[in-house]
């Protein structure tokens, strides 16, 4: 780590919060913990070109490569199905990708996505879903659904800090100049006239999935720019306004506003609304965050989701798939025969897999560009001392680059003694190499230390409440919707199949999203039931 305090505090925190960070001398970290991560030795196996002689063969229906929630929604759909002749294969020792969970002896923790909300009319995936693990129970006389109340998040879901003090909701209204909120009301507007947009089927313009959402040509153009050049177009330069919509665009996609589509930045705040006037869904959320989703479809699978196996190689052929596989477990390789697959994992692993994409590289895919992350869970013996609005499910802090923590416990009622933060941190470099380089040089006394600053200016007493802070360090953890990847022809040519080979992943959104992941595993299952069905 050659970077000095101060310049690792400003690239990852922001100048401001770095300044604040370093009045104070860096306290002594006394609590353990350790870096925690992907297994980049085998994804190196992949970049590297291994491809070892298999020393036996097998055979299956349906190849799913990736246990990530869209290779999980597709073996879940097959299941539905009553296809059983599938395998998903998954690189990890653990299922889930950026939705995988943890535990301690204090509570369930995630280690990335942490809610789902409640489903608006129309998505009948997810209610399918969640009606499955017991969650949605029925249908109101309006014929939303009945959620279990202790899954509901919690009051007070959310609260910020700034100005010295915590204080309700997102938005950082103390001591907002009359402009302030003059810009807050003008950007609100706008979001309420996309709302009440209606397409050719009088439905939302903007949807969950997103491939559901209307196509016209004033939507389509807010590909074409930023969601800053959005805001600049109509004079909307209030710092508080920008933080805020800013917040967003990190929260769902890891990037500022710079580098975020502005049909992304109005889908994050659009999609989640049924109609004007209303409230965005409530979330539904659990101690592990979405690892209760992954549990629920790693149940499902059973031994049919084998963990540990790397594939190195992946051939369409006329008939079929095969596949070029390593076992972690027996460090061997072998062969799988598979009449249809299923590439459920990143567009950047595509080119380096899937043999025609190798060989004859497609330009309009390295558009996809990915954001590094970094999530902490911080285990504490005390909470902090606390003087204005109390803990919150969500707790961010105005003018950093992280986004604050989220309360492992905070679903259980527990609202004293130990418990988990499970803190966030995209890096939002624009150049995603630069961001990853930095995220895997710095150790973990480096980032804990971080850690420790950046909450600091919240809870001055913070250091001395933890026992222990695990950190994961994600190189590619969501792709990244940057102007014209939505609207601009990748993402229809990335959905098209190759020969008998789907592809399923929030890549084909452009958006790292659940929904996303489910739309996409479930609907590679039904091309391939469809083509089962025709005999092809």
């Amino acid at each position: 780590m050659s970077l000095g305090r101060r310049e690792f505090l400003t690239a990852c925190l922001g100048a401001s919060a770095a300044l604040v960070a370093c009045k104070d001398r860096a306290p002594e970290l006394r609590f353990s913990g350790g870096l925690l991560g992907q297994h980049v030795d085998r994804g190196h196996r992949i970049r590297a070109g291994f491809r070892p002689k298999p020393v036996r063969r097998e055979k299956v229906g349906i190849a799913i490569i990736g246990a990530g929630m869209a290779g999980l929604s597709a073996g879940w759909r097959l299941q539905k199905k009553g296809q059983l002749d599938h395998a998903i294969f998954e690189l990890e020792d653990c299922a889930g990708g950026t939705s995988a969970s943890g535990r301690n002896s204090i509570s369930a923790y995630p280690w990335g996505a942490h809610y789902v909300p409640v489903p608006l009319p129309g998505e009948t995936l997810l209610s399918e879903l969640l009606t499955d693990m017991k969650v949605i129970s029925g249908r109101d006389n309006n014929g939303r659904p009945i959620v279990a109340e202790e899954l509901l998040c919690r009051a007070p879901q959310e609260r910020l800090f700034i100005g010295g003090q915590w204080h309700d909701g997102l938005y950082p209204r103390t001591a907002a100049s009359k402009e302030d909120l003059r810009q807050l009301h003008a950007f609100e507007a706008e979001i309420e006239r996309f709302v009440s947009l209606q397409g050719d089927h009088q439905q939302r313009a903007f949807r969950i999935p997103s491939a559901a959402s209307d196509r016209s040509p004033e939507l389509d153009a807010l590909d074409k720019i930023s969601m800053a050049e959005f805001l600049d177009q109509r004079g909307w330069r209030s710092p508080r306004l920008r933080w805020y919509v800013e917040y967003g665009c990190r929260d769902d996609y890891g990037c500022t506003l710079a580098n975020t589509s502005a049909w992304a930045g109005i889908f994050y705040f659009a999609a989640r609304v049924e109609k004007a006037g209303a409230r965005a869904a409530e979330f539904i959320t659990w101690p592990s965050g979405n690892g209760a989703i992954v549990s629920h479809l790693e149940s499902l699978s059973g031994p049919r989701l084998r963990k540990g196996v790397v594939i190195l190689d992946v051939i369409p052929r006329g008939n079929g798939v095969e596949l070029l596989a390593w076992g972690a477990a027996r460090s061997e390789a072998f062969a799988i025969d598979a009449e249809h697959a299923v590439f459920a994992l990143p567009q950047y692993l595509a080119r380096h897999l899937i043999s025609p994409l190798r060989e004859k590289p497609e330009p309009a895919r390295d558009i996809f560009t990915y954001s590094p992350w970094i999530v902490a869970n911080i285990s504490l013996k005390i909470r902090p001392e606390e003087n204005s609005f109390p803990l919150a499910w969500d707790n961010v802090v105005y003018d950093s680059k992280s986004l604050g923590y989220v309360v492992a416990t905070h679903q259980t009622g527990k609202d004293y003694g130990d418990t988990v933060f499970t803190y966030y941190l995209p890096l939002t470099d624009p150049d995603p190499r630069a961001a990853r380089q930095l995220l895997l040089s710095a150790d973990w006394k480096h980032w804990a230390d971080l850690i420790v600053a950046d909450l600091r200016r919240c809870h001055p007493d913070i250091a001395g409440c933890i026992s222990n802070i695990d950190i994961w360090r994600w190189g590619h953890a969501m792709v990244r919707p940057v102007p014209g990847l939505i609207r601009g022809g990748a993402l229809e040519q990335a959905r098209a199949p190759i020969g008998r080979l789907q592809f399923a992943n929030t890549d084909l959104s452009g958006m790292a999203l659940f929904e996303e992941a489910q739309h996409w595993g479930v609907k590679a299952a039904d091309r391939i039931l469809a083509l089962e069905t025709a005999g092809q």
